[in-house]
């Protein structure tokens, strides 16, 4: 007796477990992925077709154009504004029995695919990303081939959208083949790039550029700058530059090619002008020219204006140089008068002399 009383216990506590598991799930909400543009249905939970429903988006009516068929909710053309957390309750006493996340989205279409060695010989990169937005979660399946064999990629922690890729072996006769794949839960698409390893070759650009005025040479500029940190073997597989330049009033380039050097004088600059320099990277033998690097100012060596610096300097300029007399200057009665002013007065004196002996 005590046995079926257990058995009965044990029937009950699962139902029981079975039922509590059920309601459960039906209030953890779940995501329903959809085609922007499409019709959309949403299924109330488990509720048959003599169900009746409310529906609520995000706790409010649901505005969107809309109809209903027992438990199910049709949005009509979903898009962005449609994405919402969609709940629904069991009328007449109003218990939620699902809750549902729209997402509207598209599948994805051809990823754009681009390769590049900066590390040449140790390996290369690839990234890619895509040209349309899909506004649900998409990832993306790599594989790479050399010779019919795949080869490891490891995923870039950074760069989401990135990998990284050994060489198998220098100057190989076998193109490599690299095939990136978008999915998503509406959709997948594929595209895929082939290559030699000499023709994906491409620096970094210079690192560290300087520009310094030589000083008492007002048209030279000394500038220096280091290879790119990420070039592993500048001795084995030398870099030569390409070094522009200009004045900030002018917009058009003066180039310098140069082989191996990380140095060169500008000979033939502007004397007081600020000029901006760039400098560019590139395999003396295979690749491409890196981008350029950061861009730095500098102005040539300009000689300073001479200033007075002692007393003595200031002393001997009055000195040497002539006080004018007032231009209303007169001379004051019972000085002493000379030259043509004294003249003037004697002349004075005797036509007054004269006027008195005629009266």
């Amino acid at each position: 007796m005590a046995n079926i009383v257990t058995s009965v216990c044990c029937v009950v506590l699962a139902a029981l477990v079975v039922v509590f598991a059920q309601r459960r799930s039906q209030q953890v909400a779940r995501i329903q992925y959809e085609k922007m543009g499409s019709d959309v249905t949403m299924q109330c939970g488990s509720l048959g077709d003599d169900a009746t429903v409310t529906w609520k988006v995000n706790g409010t009516d649901v505005r969107a154009r809309q109809a209903q068929d027992g438990p199910r909710l049709i949005l009509m053309e979903v898009d962005l504004s449609s994405n919402g957390l969609y709940s629904c309750f069991e009328n007449p006493n109003g218990e939620r029995r699902d809750q549902i996340i729209l997402r509207a989205g598209t599948p994805p279409k051809e990823p754009v695919v681009t390769c590049r060695s900066n590390t040449f010989p140790n390996g290369f990169y690839c990234s890619w990303h895509l040209q349309h937005p899909t506004y649900i979660p998409t990832d993306f399946e790599v594989h790479v081939k050399h010779n019919q064999k795949t080869l490891d990629v490891l995923r870039d922690p950074v760069h989401k959208n990135r990998c990284h890729v050994k060489f198998p072996q220098l100057f190989s006769t076998f193109k490599y083949r690299v095939n990136i794949t978008a999915v998503n839960a509406l959709g997948k698409a594929s595209n895929g790039i082939s290559f030699d390893d000499y023709s994906i070759v491409k620096p970094d650009p210079p690192e560290k550029v300087v520009a310094t005025p030589i000083p008492k040479n007002v048209r030279r500029l000394e500038v220096t700058w280091n290879s790119p940190s990420t070039w592993p073997d500048v001795e084995n597989f030398p870099l030569k530059y390409f070094l522009r330049y200009r004045p900030l009033i002018r917009d058009q380039w003066q180039h310098v090619e140069l082989s191996d050097s990380t140095a060169h004088t500008i000979t033939d600059a502007y004397a007081g002008k600020e000029y901006i320099i760039q400098v560019a990277a590139k395999d003396t033998e295979i690749g491409t020219w890196s981008d350029w690097s950061v861009a730095v100012h500098a102005t040539p060596w300009m000689e300073e204006p001479k200033q007075i610096t002692s007393t003595t300097e200031a002393e001997v300029i009055l000195e040497t140089t002539p006080s004018p007399a007032p231009p209303s200057a007169k001379p004051q009665l019972g000085a002493p008068l000379g030259g043509s002013s004294a003249l003037l007065w004697s002349s004075h004196l005797l036509l007054a002399s004269i006027l008195l002996s005629v009266m």
